[in-house]
């Protein structure tokens, strides 16, 4: 299973003099017209057991990077249009876990390459509550089998996704919460895909503290649930995990993540690592 997630966190402290993209840019805010957002993150989830064995496996790796382009529309910072393409590298059979980034394509061991493209679109429902947005993504899948050669790469059908998020900085702002709710609905030919049919409700709880304009720390608790629609599957997993973000330049910062799954059912019990750019301009 691959959780991928990007975060960032904002300060609305009246007070400050100069604020960096981390502290006003939360996926809850939008950008305004005639701006562009750039994220390219990337996510390596590996796991050596699971829920459907007892003691070790064989490794399974995943590899996932991600480019999202954004652009602000209208007046009001309400309206952000964009894209998201998907890559994924996926190597099983006890290869290490740094051998997807050989893209070798081995027969029964590894595959890569394009998965999903998803016209993507942010808005702001509420206009007195900036800090509340919503992301709507329609994934379209780029490959013709989920699974060959026993290699898994990526699901093979449409997805419906729905992000809501929003964000609360405590006075002082040094401290912050910021909450998240994604939503799938994966749809298509269940013989095609163990996830068609289904819908995947993914609550998050990010804390964050920055010791100053540049730099924040943080830690994290996600859920995931998958319910059956029609094809006889559900599946769930808790993580838990931390990291930090910090600002480069004006416009470019940086992330770095670690996330554990301590719990499941259906499910791999592996851990991630996650790196990713941001550029705001």
């Amino acid at each position: 299973m691959i959780m991928s997630v990007f975060l960032g966190f904002s300060q609305n402290d009246p007070n400050a003099q100069a604020q960096s993209n981390i502290q006003q840019y939360t996926p809850s805010k939008l950008i305004g017209k005639g701006q562009w957002d750039l994220k390219w993150f990337n996510n390596l989830y590996t796991q050596t057991e699971s829920t459907f064995s007892d003691g070790t496996e064989p490794r399974q790796t995943f590899f996932t990077s991600t480019l999202e382009a954004y652009t602000g529309v209208g007046n009001n910072k309400r309206w952000n249009i964009g894209a998201i393409l998907e890559f994924r590298s996926n190597v099983v059979a006890d290869r290490g876990a740094l051998q997807v980034f050989q893209f070798d394509g081995e027969t029964g061991t590894a595959r890569s390459g394009f998965t999903s493209i998803a016209p993507s679109v942010k808005f702001v429902p509420i206009a007195s509550v900036s800090n509340f947005s919503i992301q709507s993504s329609f994934f379209i899948p780029l490959v013709d089998n989920e699974t060959e050669e026993g290699v898994f790469l990526d699901q093979n059908g449409y997805i419906w996704q729905n992000r809501f998020f929003y964000d609360h900085t405590f006075p002082g702002g040094k401290w912050q919460l910021f909450t998240e709710l994604n939503s799938e609905l994966s749809f298509g030919d269940k013989d095609k895909s163990f996830a068609n049919n289904s819908l995947n409700l993914t609550p998050g709880v990010f804390l964050s503290y920055f010791p100053s304009s540049k730099f924040t720390v943080l830690a994290l608790a996600q859920h995931s649930q998958r319910l059956d629609l029609g094809n006889d599957f559900t599946q769930n997993f808790t993580a838990l995990g931390g990291g930090l973000k910090y600002q480069l330049t004006n416009a470019l910062n940086v992330e770095a993540l670690y996330t554990n799954f301590v719990r499941g059912e259906n499910t791999g019990l592996g851990e991630t690592f996650n790196i990713g750019l941001r550029a705001i301009f």
